[in-house]
């Protein structure tokens, strides 16, 4: 079936039928060859984590070569995959991996699983099944990790300290009872310190990232939203609507919010002190550390629902992707590439300790080599964790998660006055979305 979508909000356009046919997968990878690679890292640091890992890959297959083009966003990707040409790339990847869903079913990445087999890799031992989830959809393995991203619970020891509280909240009882004992207020009422900062508009506080400690599903086996038959999305937000009055509630939170410095910065929520604990990804570590944090700190995983206690250790879990254009007409080789950079065990490594992300197989996640001092430990230890979540590929990209984040940010604002309907007439239009996309 021919497939157009639009992927609202991230700028990704698949108009028109990808033709695989464009490309080819009978070319020989023994022969000289010149691959392109296209992806998306820009600091100077990660850059050269990319162009050392190329080179190893050359010194491993002197026949192909390989030109890296970097900063690319998914937008110039997906433009040039369907104008197609020389200058189109042959291995290509993506920060996201939302837009897997429509990768696979447009064609515009090939599937994966015929390489894999031709070259003996059987993915559901190199890589945890998470991962290979949100790198495939409808049975279309298109896509494989390239790394991975994990969230969970940064703490600053020292106000725990003063606060009396001996240990990081492992329930959202204990959450919100923390969050109250360490949130600081002036005489006029605004805040010297929140205890955690559970506005959805705050750096990475998005609500789909949030939700995952509730282990929610989003379709039916159907492919039908669900979210207003799932209690526990209820039950998310009404947490989230106890923890920010456990603080003050929303306004003046949100009135805090708006003091913070960018989340890059020394002056953001969290370096600044204003935020005793906040939810982020392993890279905060290393900026904490680089930036020469003035407190001591300390991460775990976030907290979970009371009544899945049994479940704590996971989180949210996202990552790079990384696959083959459906117009290369070098696939086997391009197949070398990616399975280099994907399976192989010391690169695996050696790439996540250059940029500080989490390993994406399983062999990596155990390696002694691996860099993970007891902070980074918290995120190799989520990644590895049954129970944690990442968001399920769809048909038209993150187009619901978008409509999601919408509809929280209205509700954690009260402007839902009835709840269950907003959450039905959400389900209707992530199931109308699914279905344009379709037609």
């Amino acid at each position: 079936m021919c497939l157009s979508a639009a992927l609202a909000g991230a700028g990704l356009i698949l108009s028109g039928c990808a033709n695989p046919s464009v490309g080819s997968d009978r070319d020989d990878p023994t022969q000289p060859v010149t691959l392109k690679f296209w992806h998306g890292w820009s600091n100077p640091a990660e850059v050269k984590a990319v162009d050392d890992s190329i080179a190893r890959f050359e010194k491993l297959h002197p026949n192909i070569k390989v030109k890296t083009v970097n900063n690319v966003t998914d937008e110039t990707v997906n433009q040039a995959l369907r104008a197609g040409g020389d200058d189109a790339p042959d291995v290509v990847s993506s920060f996201t991996t939302n837009n897997v869903g429509q990768y696979c079913s447009s064609g515009m990445w090939v599937d994966l699983d015929p390489f894999m087999k031709k070259t003996g890799v059987e993915k559901a031992k190199v890589f945890p099944k998470t991962f290979l989830d949100y790198t495939s959809y409808q049975g279309k393995q298109c896509a494989l990790p390239l790394l991975a991203d994990a969230y969970g619970l940064y703490y600053n020891k020292d106000a725990f300290k003063e606060a009396g509280i001996e240990r990081p909240p492992r329930t959202m009882s204990e959450f919100k009872r923390d969050a109250a004992k360490l949130t600081k207020r002036k005489a006029g009422g605004s805040y010297e310190r929140a205890g955690f900062m559970p506005n959805f508009r705050l750096y990475q506080n998005s609500p789909d990232r949030l939700f995952a400690q509730w282990g929610p599903t989003y379709f039916d086996k159907k492919g039908k939203a669900q979210l207003a038959k799932d209690p526990r999305t209820r039950q998310f937000l009404a947490t989230q609507r106890e923890l920010m009055d456990a603080q003050g509630g929303y306004a003046a939170l949100e009135k805090f919010r708006t003091t913070f410095g960018d989340e890059m910065s020394p002056q953001s929520s969290f370096m600044s002190q204003k935020a005793a604990m906040h939810m982020d990804g392993e890279w905060r570590g290393l900026m904490l550390k680089e930036g020469k944090a003035k407190f001591d700190w300390g991460t775990a995983p976030l907290p979970v629902p009371d009544d899945q206690a049994d479940t704590y250790g996971r989180g949210y879990l996202t990552g790079t992707v990384a696959g083959i254009a459906h117009n290369s007409k070098h696939q086997n080789a391009a197949w070398e590439l990616v399975r280099f950079l994907t399976v192989d065990t010391d690169q695996v490594v050696r790439f996540a300790n250059a940029i500080h992300n989490v390993p994406s197989t399983f062999a990596a996640l155990t390696s002694p080599k691996l860099d993970a001092d007891p902070s980074f430990r918290t995120f190799i230890d989520i990644a590895r964790n049954p129970h944690s979540q990442a968001m399920p590929p769809s048909i038209n990209g993150g187009q619901y998660i978008t409509a999601f984040q919408d509809f929280a940010y209205n509700a954690e604002a009260g402007k839902v006055p009835d709840l269950g309907k907003g959450l039905r007439d959400l389900d209707a239009q992530i199931d109308a979305d699914n279905l344009q996309s379709v037609n």
